[in-house]
């Protein structure tokens, strides 16, 4: 469905930050999950790392059950509960230096038995023509995986819910509980950052789709004639810069991972699922840079023909300033007060003075009018 793209009155800024939240809730909120022989199990909430991590025995498993998975997910960051997790796992001081800061780039690292994983996920907002981006801190370690939101949207793009229950709602939907990856679940919680790795990169396609709209209605407002055109492209460019930027370090961050599957006996399935993911960010990355390339070209083609408007309008000035001097050279020349001047004392003198004035702009326009300077 085509949309019809307007030019934006007003914008706050020319770089966008990633999108981090600024409301900490009253009461921390965790929500906590079992993945056993591959069956996710039902989500709890609770309010501590510590409840977090004993939650799953409520349902009478073992969490030492070879296979099993804990899922801890975060909605909403708070200094509390980081300090818990580095205190619970006794996290390394850079570890927990990066934990307390948002707005980092993509990146994976690894401190002793602990997997750290930054992932930067975009969500496209149509009506501000911007791209929205979200921060999430994983931290594997053994068979625990923790999932920190730092902004106010899912990984998939969803705005978290205020409430508990729409938390809850939203994880127990049947796209998100994981029921139908089963044979990926086996491959241990590895597979889990895989698959928010994987979710985090194919949002970017609909990014590039917004983005691309936006480019084809600049193109019909360049070639309209609108001079708002360029401010437009230019935080277009922005918008498209953004995200090769994000989606670049996202490539480096699955070169890490593959680089270290061999060291880490990183199962062969789950290197295979892997490089599906590192082909999908390579075609975000060459649309990304085609679609700079195309701005680019639209910037070069509305200063040409902002150059040639303005061509055609010196012309015009240049033509009206030379039928105007033609009468003011005939009034300056028989205004000069000389005694013996041709014509001078002739009855006719002054209507033959006027006539030709009028003569002379009249050939001057038409002459203008026959070289389409007019």
């Amino acid at each position: 469905m085509a949309r019809v793209h307007k030019h934006k009155a007003e914008r706050p800024s020319l770089r966008k930050r990633s999108a981090v939240s600024t409301t900490v809730p009253a009461e921390p909120m965790l929500l906590s999950r079992r993945i056993i022989d591959s069956e996710p199990q039902e989500m709890s909430v609770v309010r501590s790392f510590a409840e977090a991590l004993s939650a799953p025995e409520l349902d009478d498993s073992d969490p030492s059950v070879p296979g099993s998975i804990t899922q801890v997910v975060i909605p909403s960051s708070a200094p509390e509960l980081l300090a818990e997790i580095a205190s619970t796992w006794d996290l390394h001081p850079v570890l927990v230096d990066d934990l307390f800061h948002a707005n980092q780039r993509a990146k994976v690292e690894r401190y002793e038995d602990v997997l750290f994983v930054v992932l930067k996920s975009a969500v496209y907002i149509d009506a501000k023509e911007e791209v929205e981006f979200s921060e999430f801190h994983l931290l594997m370690k053994d068979d625990v995986l923790v999932i920190i939101c730092q902004g106010d949207r899912f990984i998939d793009g969803t705005p978290i819910p205020a409430d508990t229950d729409g938390v809850r709602e939203y994880f127990t939907d049947e796209r998100r509980s994981w029921t139908k990856d089963r044979e990926l679940l086996a491959l241990g919680p590895e597979a889990l950052i895989y698959r928010l790795l994987d979710t985090a990169v194919d949002g970017y396609f609909p990014v590039l789709d917004g983005l691309q709209d936006d480019k084809d209605g600049i193109e019909r407002q360049v070639f309209s004639g609108d001079t708002a055109a360029a401010e437009r492209i230019y935080l277009l460019t922005q918008e498209v810069i953004d995200v090769l930027h994000n989606s670049t370090h996202l490539n480096r961050l699955t070169q890490a991972l593959g680089n270290g599957a061999a060291k880490y006996a990183i199962p062969d399935d789950l290197r295979a699922y892997l490089d599906d993911v590192t082909d999908h960010l390579t075609r975000v990355l060459a649309e990304a840079g085609e679609l700079r390339e195309a701005l680019s070209q639209i910037l070069n083609v509305n200063s040409t023909l902002v150059a040639q408007r303005q061509n055609e309008d010196m012309k015009k000035i240049s033509g009206w300033a030379a039928i105007l001097f033609a009468p003011t050279l005939v009034g300056a020349i028989y205004g000069m007060n000389f005694d013996d001047m041709p014509e001078l004392h002739w009855a006719f003198g002054y209507p033959m003075a006027l006539g030709l004035m009028l003569g002379l702009g009249v050939v001057l326009y038409i002459v203008f009018r026959v070289k389409k300077w007019m």
